[in-house]
């Protein structure tokens, strides 16, 4: 049966260019994931976009001697150029500074606010007295007052991971630029959170399947909720859609409260995109549909606590009861897959101290598909991960070049010289049959990794078949059958091992759509076999034109199936699919980086 699948996939924030560390948490993973999906039957919706508003924009747009609005153009068209390189396959990638993102997010905050779930408190914000600007929470810290960790944030502390308020800490101190922050009086709405803890925790409770670690840490979050600041005195961001309030240029909905619901308008922007203005309810209002948010672990607490709890509050489900608003009622995450942080070289990746590499550089240097198929198999799926130029080589060489590419290239460069196209089979041997079954196999065991979100296994398991097919054409020795009483077994060995290159070029494709693509063109066929992101240039009525990424997925080829070869297809002696990496690249890439 085909099902409906969100992808909501974390938004990058737009002060400045993505690294690797970024894209292995948010990027590549629910990339791999919705590729699959579509190659299975489904119907896919994978949105995302740059999140441009709150005081760290602002910040950096005084840095850099701009405005917040050109600092936002600027990195958006930085960050889509990168996710585009990198293959990633949105069916919208947009923006948060977008007149339709402004008026979903005000339709979310009014319903809330009439449902009883936004209240308005007197509280103590922080700014800086340099400046007289509000520093967000995450731009404090401070020693938590609970565990004692000295780095915890304003918002909340990654060592025990409670939430915080700033004026909790002790200690506090600007990470902006260390002095102490001065707290004042002001007004805001603070969403309910304690009015939606039951709701919220009934609903946690039926997650059984998420990853432990998120789980444990959501469920944590429940014994002390308190009602969470939504707005700010700012005045870059999406204005507080009430009386009295959407007139002053001080206040401003939390980049935090808006940013969640970029998934919904996102989804919203794509159907009128698409020509089909209701099409994003199949997504959002239907029961049967699932939803997939994929991000880093620092952004768990958003999105399994803030989110849910504005949905809950929308869907008026919480203590204060109340109705859906114009949306009508909205589906909770069917999972949240959060990843956890890559290093780089033993370090934490740091722009300031030179350890880092941007995607933009990367892609100049190497191709994409060995960078996803280091995150796919070595990247921090659901533990701290070291990225090393040492063993980003070694990947790359040994089991990408050695390993798939060998394949590729053996066999189908066998097949052309001895038969200029894909051979007829003879009968199969005991050993033909089992490699064979094992391929055909595997779209069982990956696949039902794959919906786990269990990337590493469910690539190690396509490689599996790898090795095993490189060790059948080893053993069989295809190349010695020479007299021509032998060329029919020669023809079967090559015809098996050919079948064998085009399931495990299936297999692949969901981790390594550019070289699956290679592979479809050795086999010699023709077509789009994966479908590639585009960046297309779109207008919004009263805005200005901006980049989005978008495809065509739907016409390409790629099935989760084995599929007969055609017998009797021409064949080209095959160029490498991958290249292989100079020891010299380590010294060269350490050396970038400020030598070890």
């Amino acid at each position: 049966m085909t099902r409906h699948i969100l992808t909501a996939v974390a938004w990058p924030y737009a002060n400045g260019p993505r690294h690797i560390g970024h894209v292995s948490g948010f990027g590549v993973p629910s990339d791999v994931f919705s590729r699959y999906q579509r190659m299975a039957g489904n119907k896919v919706l994978m949105v995302s976009g740059t999140d441009e508003h709150g005081t760290p924009i602002l910040v950096q747009a005084e840095q850099e001697g701009v405005t917040a609005r050109e600092l936002a153009d600027r990195y958006n068209r930085v960050i889509v150029d990168d996710l585009q390189g990198l293959g990633l396959s949105y069916d919208l990638f947009t923006r948060t500074t977008t007149r339709n993102h402004y008026a979903v997010a005000q339709e979310l905050f009014k319903t809330l606010h009439r449902n009883g779930y936004m209240i308005e408190k007197t509280t103590k914000g922080a700014i800086s007295p340099s400046t007289g600007r509000t520093l967000p929470d995450r731009f404090i810290e401070g020693t938590c007052p609970i565990c004692g960790y000295p780095s915890a944030r304003g918002d909340q502390c990654d060592n025990c991971g409670n939430q915080l308020d700033p004026t909790d800490l002790i200690d506090p101190r600007s990470k902006i630029n260390g002095e102490t922050p001065q707290f004042v009086e002001t007004e805001h709405f603070f969403l309910d959170l304690p009015a939606l803890a039951e709701a919220l925790g009934s609903w946690l409770q039926t997650r059984t399947d998420w990853r432990p670690n998120v789980l444990k840490f959501s469920l944590n979050l429940l014994d002390d909720l308190k009602p969470r600041a939504m707005t700010r005195d700012i005045d870059w961001g999406v204005p507080v859609p009430l009386p009295g309030w959407e007139d002053n240029p001080n206040k401003r909905l939390y980049v935090w409260f808006d940013a969640v619901i970029g998934y919904l308008s996102a989804s919203v922007e794509w159907a009128r995109r698409s020509g089909e203005p209701d099409a994003w309810k199949s997504w959002w209002c239907n029961p049967e549909a699932s939803s997939f948010y994929f991000m880093g672990k620092d952004n768990i607490t958003f999105h399994s606590q803030i989110w849910p709890a504005e949905l809950l509050g929308y869907n008026g489900l919480g203590a204060h009861g109340g109705s859906p608003g114009e949306f009508g009622t909205l589906q909770l995450p069917t999972e949240v897959v959060s990843s956890e942080f890559l290093t780089m070289e033993g370090k934490k990746f740091s722009s300031s101290r030179r350890v880092v590499i941007y995607v933009n550089d990367f892609l100049e240097r190497y191709d994409a598909d060995s960078l996803r198929y280091f995150i796919a198999a070595a990247g921090p799926e659901n533990q701290d991960t070291d990225f090393t130029w040492t063993e980003f080589r070694r990947r790359n060489n040994d089991e990408l070049v050695a390993g798939w590419g060998n394949l590729v290239n053996r066999s189908i460069s066998l097949a052309a010289k001895n038969v200029g196209a894909v051979p007829t089979p003879g009968t199969l041997t005991e050993a033909d049959a089992a490699l064979l079954d094992t391929s055909k196999a595997a779209f069982a065991s990956v696949g039902a990794l794959l919906e786990r979100s269990r990337f590493k296994a469910a690539i190690g398991e396509a490689m599996r078949v790898v090795g095993e097919a490189n060790k059948y054409l080893s053993d069989q020795a295809p190349w010695s059958l020479k007299d021509p009483s032998q060329h029919e077994r020669r023809d079967t060995v090559l015809h098996t091992a050919l079948q064998v290159v085009d399931d495990c070029k299936a297999l692949l494709t969901p981790f390594l759509p550019h070289s699956a693509q290679k592979v479809h063109e050795l086999l010699g066929e023709s077509g789009v076999w994966s479908g590639s992101p585009e960046v297309r240039e779109v207008s919004e009525e009263g805005g200005p034109d901006y980049p989005v990424i978008q495809g065509d997925y739907a016409s390409a080829a790629a099935r989760w199936a084995s599929r007969p070869i055609e017998v009797g297809r021409p064949l080209a002696p095959p160029k490498p699919v991958f290249k292989k990496l100079d020891e010299s690249i380590v010294e060269d890439e350490l050396a970038r980086l400020g030598g070890e």
